[in-house]
């Protein structure tokens, strides 16, 4: 069988393009290896338009029974299984999955999402979810009135920190290098905030705490241990696209982001469209990720029946 459109990736953004999908009624199958897209980890999420407040692993099951609910005659759903190859093969598409199976399709929805880079701290892991977060947006109001770090000296540590200061007493950014990597104006206007510090140049050793965060523990330049009294740290070190299994078909940007065209979400390589936080777009959000799918959606349904 041929598919009219094959989506990779069963998180926000590939579950709005497979209702989209569905409704259009086109030849699709919707690969996905796990349900949610990074925000199944959080404890709570309060920026999902629609719901107030929901976790993460509601707004994941949530994702399947609306994508479930319109599979039938246009609508395949393969769960459970990982893309492993997408190549070219004529005129078609052929997507290859860690099982074994060969799929073709006519044309391909990338929504394959990233995962966050962690820090490697002791008890890092350990404090997960408990104080320790990497999503500012669905987890930073839990932390009103509290001490927090930024872990982080780009553009999206210094954009969080302007979040986190809007409603935490107080926010300390912690740059492992000499120099912050953020756009000068950035990092200007955050630092003359009454309420923020940053601390350079520093090796973080070790994660404190209870049931939850309490402090960290970091070396200074000159080698000294240092203590620092927190309630929560925010971890803002870079993303990992999930897009090995692309990589010899669509160009990827330096640090292997899918190049689209934010116009219509066009690859490079006609019949390959992108979305969501695969793709080197500006901000990565939950909601943003669906409406990138949709617009994709969109011109694919008028790629396969009016060009």
């Amino acid at each position: 069988m041929i598919y009219d459109l094959i989506i990779i990736g069963g998180g926000p953004a590939g579950s709005a393009a497979a209702v989209y999908a569905a409704r259009k009624r086109l030849k699709t199958l919707f690969i996905t290896a796990e349900w949610g897209g990074q925000s199944v980890v959080s404890e709570q999420i309060f920026n999902w338009i629609g719901t107030l407040s929901l976790s993460g692993n509601e707004l994941a099951e949530n994702f399947k029974k609306h994508v479930m609910a319109n599979v039938g005659e246009s609508l395949e759903v393969k769960e459970g299984e990982k893309v492993t190859a997408l190549l070219k093969n004529g005129t078609e598409f052929l997507v290859k999955t860690e099982s074994g199976k060969e799929f073709l399709s006519k044309t391909i929805l990338i929504t394959s999402g990233s995962s966050r880079r962690k820090i490697t701290a002791k008890n890092a892991d350990i404090f997960e979810n408990k104080g320790l977060t990497y999503c500012a947006s669905c987890d930073g109001p839990l932390f009103a009135d509290m001490d927090v770090a930024v872990i982080g000296g780009g553009n999206a540590g210094f954009e969080t920190a302007a979040q986190l200061l809007a409603y935490c007493k107080s926010v300390t950014l912690i740059n492992r290098s000499d120099i912050f990597r953020a756009d000068a104006i950035t990092v200007e206007k955050v630092l003359s905030n009454p309420k923020m510090k940053a601390v350079k140049n520093v090796k973080i050793l070790e994660v404190t705490g209870d049931k939850f965060v309490d402090g960290l523990i970091y070396q200074d330049a000159t080698g000294k241990e240092i203590k620092l009294a927190i309630s929560g740290i925010f971890v803002e070190v870079g993303q990992i696209p999930n897009t090995g299994f692309a990589k010899g078909l669509v160009p990827l940007d330096e640090i292997n982001r899918i190049k689209i065209d934010p116009w219509n979400q066009k690859t490079e390589v006609a019949g390959v469209w992108a979305a969501g936080d695969c793709t080197n777009v500006l901000y990565h959000q939950n909601n943003i990720a669906a409406g990138d799918a949709v617009r994709a959606l969109e011109d694919i349904y008028l790629w396969l029946n009016t060009k």
